[in-house]
């Protein structure tokens, strides 16, 4: 089992063209499963951990509500915003400046085959930093993602996640309000949950985060959490 992941950090990046390259990496880590199957070979899989901040972009799940989305086309372009429906699990979410977006697309034979777990540690990573900061992060029954404040009236989600899989390798992930505009959140019903708000680390704290030193923190837990051997800085 390969526990090494490739990290790259693409900085500000078109959404299409990430989705691309996500879908691409994707499919040569699923090529060389299906080889190794048919000649019965071990060759090992490759993981990446992609870092990215989007600009304005609204993403629809491939089981979303467009009703969710309450913009038009005219309206999208006023606000500097494009629209994608999209092949992940999940609503409809928002991506911008000053949110920390990952995408890992990992080989979870490399690590364990279990959907269910590794969402779970997905918000575990979350969890673990946001609280290095003082914010006490929890889940949601049956809505996945982080979220402050749960079974109050003050409810509000600070990180969205939805990922797909295929033959156990994911793509797709989570996107942490760290300083995002959270007013780009009005134009949707996120995640198709209403009456929910969402939040950020800036507006829990009244102060903007350092971006790089949060997406180090979160590459701490994430490899505590899956017993990641290293993290190989890929340009």
């Amino acid at each position: 089992m390969n526990r090494k992941i490739l990290l790259s950090d693409l900085g500000n990046k078109d959404y299409k063209e990430t989705w691309d390259f996500q879908s691409d990496l994707l499919q040569k880590i699923v090529d060389v499963k299906i080889n190794n199957r048919r000649n019965n070979l071990q060759q090992p899989t490759n993981n990446h951990f992609l870092f990215v901040e989007h600009p304005h972009v609204y993403t629809l799940g491939k089981s979303g509500d467009l009703n969710n989305l309450l913009l038009n086309e005219k309206q999208l372009a006023e606000k500097g915003a494009t629209f994608y429906k999209i092949n992940r699990g999940g609503d409809i979410t928002y991506h911008g400046p000053g949110q920390i977006v990952g995408y890992p697309i990992l080989d979870l034979e490399n690590f364990f085959t279990d959907i269910h777990k590794y969402l779970r540690f997905l918000e575990e990573a979350i969890i673990l930093t946001i609280a290095e900061y003082g914010i006490k992060g929890t889940r949601s029954e049956g809505e996945t993602g982080v979220w402050l404040d749960i079974g109050t009236p003050f409810a509000r989600k600070i990180c969205a996640m939805g990922i797909r899989s295929s033959r156990w390798v994911t793509m797709h992930g989570f996107a942490l309000n760290a300083n995002a505009n959270l007013g780009y959140f009005d134009n949707i019903i996120p995640c198709g949950i209403k009456g929910k708000a969402v939040t950020s680390m800036e507006a829990e704290l009244n102060k903007k985060v350092d971006l790089e030193e949060v997406k180090q923190k979160i590459l701490k837990h994430f490899k505590t959490l899956f017993e990641v051997e290293e993290f190989i800085v890929s340009l």
